[in-house]
């Protein structure tokens, strides 16, 4: 899909970046990372990350670069010893500090209208198992799951063959190589979302029902 046959965004306003913390300028899934993250800036959206290395800097680089800004939530704890940490290359344009690594990890589910999960460690794991479940929990109503690299087929299928994993489960996310890939997946479910098919529109806040933090 050419890039201006997409857009403007209406419903899907920030994007969640989520992604190997060590990855480094120069290798693909940096590089992957940035553009992806310029793309998304250019066409109006934010980009929303934890505030880390890897991947999570590559986004916040990639949303300066396309003209755009990118949040960040993070938190400083004083016993993990493999804990990344905030980066202080990642120059965001916005930091919510956050008290422990439950909260960070709900936070950037909460501030993304849709999530991209690149390729990581145990830390991208535990927020793509939250991403997931919640997509398909809320199934309908829930924000866009992208995941990027092919290796994505691997993981959902073994999820498939080995685990008890329901059908609609393998309904709630798209896989995509490229980032044009992934534009033209957010742009189609930003239409899926205008149409209604995830249900009316959700204002988000802090209203009492938490629960609209986590669908659209």
């Amino acid at each position: 899909m050419p890039a201006d046959k997409i857009g403007p965004f209406r419903r899907i306003r920030a994007v969640s970046f989520l992604g190997y913390a060590d990855a480094h300028e120069g290798d693909g899934l940096y590089d992957s990372a940035k553009e992806v993250a310029r793309m998304v800036a250019e066409h109006g959206l934010v980009v929303v990350n934890g505030g880390g290395p890897g991947v999570m800097r590559a986004s916040t680089e990639g949303a300066h670069e396309g003209g755009g800004k990118a949040y960040v939530a993070t938190f400083y704890p004083k016993h993990m010893e493999n804990f990344e940490g905030k980066d202080p290359l990642n120059k965001a344009d916005k930091e919510i500090i956050m008290n422990n690594y439950l909260d960070r990890t709900l936070k950037l589910l909460e501030l993304g209208n849709a999530y991209i999960l690149f390729n990581g460690g145990t830390g991208t794991v535990s927020e793509f198992g939250m991403a997931w479940g919640l997509a398909k929990l809320y199934l309908g109503r829930h924000k866009p799951l992208i995941l990027y690299g092919s290796f994505w087929h691997t993981i959902m299928e073994a999820f498939a063959a080995n685990m008890r994993i329901r059908p609609e489960a393998l309904r709630v996310y798209r896989i995509v190589t490229t980032p044009e890939a992934a534009m033209e997946a957010l742009w189609k479910y930003e239409m899926e979302l205008l149409k209604g098919e995830h249900g009316e529109e959700v204002e988000m806040g802090n209203g009492e029902n938490i629960e609209k933090a986590f669908i659209n």
